[in-house]
């Protein structure tokens, strides 16, 4: 399954369009456990990657080695045409400074409020951004339509809205990728629903690359272009949404069956 036009949810063509993130064999293991062995994948500008697959395969190490977060233990990995394993500290610094995270958690600061949660990363920003970080703060807040909370704490915000808030955050630098983990996660499904479409608007205003881990089935047939199922360390699967709910391997159409009932149950 390698074709690059989605036949379902927002559709794209990557013909011509600039590869973002390259990863070539990735390698990584954590004593005998090998969690990627031979990982290969190519993401394009624009586009919304969907990583799925069982839990504890090896999704989440994925993104932290594409930020460099982990280190691989071998094979190649650009990202924004920059080879990852010849990064020094601070050219690091300056790529992660062009990638939001979404973390699953959200990851908020208990003890700021949400004003100084969201200027946080701007403190080493440079003069990134054009005008005042108050501005910037509220302008991302109000994207993600929660102006009114700007001075109040995390502990006062629902679970959804803390997860607003992180995808916020992750936008405060205007990052060329995004990267999202498990976004929908502990939310009810309507409010699953809400975040599944502030990230397609998001991504179609601020014009980004999104990698989305999840076992959302309903998140990935709406949001992904492209989706690879990872199983045994490799990109077992590729392809749109309609391919892989119509695949006849076993293996994706258990995981995708299940998913759909636990979520419908």
């Amino acid at each position: 399954m390698e074709a690059q036009t989605n036949n379902n949810g927002p559709g794209m063509d990557t013909t011509g369009l600039k590869p973002v993130i390259e990863i070539e064999h990735l390698k990584k293991a954590f004593g005998s456990n090998v969690v990627l062995r031979d990982f290969n994948l190519t993401i394009y500008a624009g586009q919304n990657m969907v990583v799925m697959g069982k839990s504890g395969i090896g999704k989440t190490i994925l993104i932290k080695c594409i930020i460099g977060l982990i280190k691989p233990d071998g094979g190649t990995l650009r990202v924004l045409g920059q080879d990852i394993s010849k990064l020094n500290h601070r050219e690091l610094d300056e790529l992660r400074m062009r990638i939001g995270f979404v973390f699953q958690s959200s990851a908020l600061y208990d003890s700021m409020t949400i004003r100084e949660n969201l200027a946080f990363p701007l403190r080493r920003s440079h003069g990134k951004i054009t005008g005042t970080i108050e501005e910037r703060v509220r302008e991302v807040l109000g994207n993600v339509g929660l102006e009114n909370t700007i001075d109040l704490m995390p502990s006062e915000l629902s679970g959804g809205m803390r997860k607003r808030i992180g995808i916020a955050r992750s936008l405060m630098l205007m990052p060329e990728i995004v990267l999202y983990d498990e976004p929908t996660t502990g939310l009810d499904p309507i409010t699953s629903d809400e975040i599944t479409h502030l990230i397609m608007d998001l991504q179609q205003k601020y014009k980004t690359t999104s990698v989305i881990i999840t076992h959302d089935v309903e998140l990935a047939r709406i949001a992904a272009n492209q989706i690879v199922f990872l199983k045994d360390g490799i990109a077992y699967q590729q392809g749109t949404y309609d391919e892989m709910v119509k695949t006849s391997d076993p293996d994706l159409k258990r995981f995708f069956k299940k998913t759909k009932d636990t979520q419908n149950g």
